[in-house]
């Protein structure tokens, strides 16, 4: 069971609290070359380490941050990646935060379904990404760029 899990009495207001220590604090890369989104992918696999998530959790955390990375880089020109890790009620998670500049999503429900590509991809990243997290949120303006913050947890 999840926080996010309706039968687990938690709603959707239901806010972590980050870990205690100055090691847990957020850390916040830049996206702006290929040589960065390598990075981030290191520090997001990390990071779940360091939150005690199981190897299939961890790849999951990290196959949802390279679509987010990437899409900031190929569609927003760039931005930054925050890493998270949270603890609350004997759960531990990892919480993602893409940020950038771009042009925005002009139909976010579009961009989350399969198939919708405006690049020459399949189209499954950023709905794939949000099936591969338990918390998913997109905030995105035309010309004001997107931010998506999701959050895998575990129990521990």
């Amino acid at each position: 069971m999840t926080p996010h899990d309706p039968a687990a009495g938690l709603t959707r207001e239901w806010l972590p609290e980050p870990d205690a220590g100055a090691d847990a604090a957020p850390r916040v890369y830049p996206v702006r070359t290929e040589e960065d989104l390598l990075e981030a992918r290191h520090a997001v696999r990390a990071a779940t380490l360091a939150a005690g998530f199981g190897l299939v959790d961890q790849t999951r955390v990290v196959t949802a941050a390279s679509e987010l990375v990437r899409n900031a880089y190929i569609h927003g020109g760039g931005g930054t990646l925050t890493i998270e890790r949270l603890r609350r009620s004997g759960f531990r998670g990892v919480r993602l935060t893409v940020s950038d500049q771009g042009p925005g999503i002009p139909d976010v429900e579009a961009a989350l379904t399969d198939g919708y590509s405006t690049g020459p991809g399949l189209g499954h990243g950023l709905g794939g990404a949000r099936r591969l997290m338990h918390d998913f949120e997109i905030r995105t303006s035309p010309g004001g760029g997107t931010t998506v913050s999701a959050t895998r947890w575990t129990q521990g």
